[in-house]
């Protein structure tokens, strides 16, 4: 009996030493919402429409630029324009109540159109994206749509992995549009996937204010397939240091190339490409965290309409 007493208590402190522990990330829950209402200009239509943003319970009347509210972490695509005097909003995510277990963040891919006169002229593709950091109001156009946003958050953890619940549509078809609204509307073939990502950077700037970082951590995956209801509890495992030659390593776990950058403020709050120059060690302590849920995976104003991601219970997943 002394025996088998001690072999129990053993087994607990191990369970213990390895149990995994699981920080949330702040608003990651989904359960808050602001509510923006924003009326658009009368020249296309005037109508009053809803912009949402992951954050505190509030309701924010008016079409002035948006600041993040509560100490949130998150960002999405949706955003309010300003072209030429005119006032557009464009909203892809929103919540969604999930029976027994609070609200989600539903993220879609479709077309935006935008009428004038009645007349539809200009069509863009928006895919649904959720992502940590910031997106700067107002959108004035749609060159560079990476230079408008703040990609990352300030962070030195090391994660075993990303966590969170999700569901996925795609519809059947085999097709996706590719539409900026400045140029002719293309069918390009293959339906469109979503997309997650976690990025560990060790960022720093130079004496002229550009940016630099070198990749501490990676966890990137493509959803190609449907669920059959939500999967609770997934696991994005992060891998650390040079990933390259490790099996199964694919082109967009690489290094960000030059031209396809993300974007952050600089010391002096300017908005500049942070440029990967390579990998870290394993043991680096990071500076920043990227995390990004995107209902496309495709190029930007290319996607697949319908395409719909459902998250919900963000977090972060340490193994003792």
């Amino acid at each position: 009996m002394k025996r088998l007493f001690t072999t129990i208590i053993i087994l607990s402190i191990m369970t213990a030493a390895y149990a995994e522990r699981f920080e949330p990330i702040k608003y990651g829950n989904m359960d808050n919402w602001v509510v923006r209402h924003i009326k658009e200009s009368g020249v296309i239509g005037g109508k009053n429409k809803n912009v949402y943003a992951v954050g505190p319970r509030r309701v924010i009347e008016g079409s002035d630029a948006y600041v993040p509210q509560g100490g949130t972490p998150w960002a999405s695509s949706n955003v309010m324009a300003k072209v030429a005097g005119v006032t557009k909003t464009s909203n892809a995510v929103y919540p969604e109540p999930r029976p027994g277990k609070g609200q989600c963040a539903k993220l879609t891919s479709r077309l935006e159109s935008i009428k004038a006169l009645g007349l539809v002229n200009i069509d863009v593709m928006v895919a649904g994206t959720l992502f940590l950091g910031r997106m700067f109001e107002p959108i004035s156009s749609t060159s560079n749509p990476y230079s408008k946003m703040e990609m990352g958050v300030p962070f030195t953890g090391h994660p075993d992995a990303l966590v969170y619940d999700y569901e996925l549509s795609i519809p059947d078809t085999d097709s996706r549009i590719q539409s900026t609204g400045f140029s002719k509307k293309r069918t390009l073939p293959g339906h469109d996937n979503a997309e997650v990502i976690i990025l560990l950077q060790r960022r720093w700037e130079d004496a002229d204010g550009n940016l630099y970082a070198r990749r501490v951590g990676t966890g990137h995956e493509i959803l190609s397939h449907s669920t059959s209801g939500w999967q609770d509890g997934h696991h994005l495992a992060v891998r650390y240091g040079d990933i390259s030659g490790q099996p199964g390593f694919t082109a967009r776990e690489g290094l960000i190339s030059k031209d396809k950058s993300y974007y952050a403020r600089n010391s002096k709050g300017k908005m500049v490409p942070v440029t990967e120059v390579g990998w870290d060690s394993p043991d680096a302590t990071p500076t920043h965290m990227i995390v990004m849920f995107s209902a496309g995976s495709g190029e930007p104003y290319v996607g697949t309409p319908g395409l719909t991601l459902k998250v919900d219970n963000v977090g972060l997943a340490y193994n003792n």
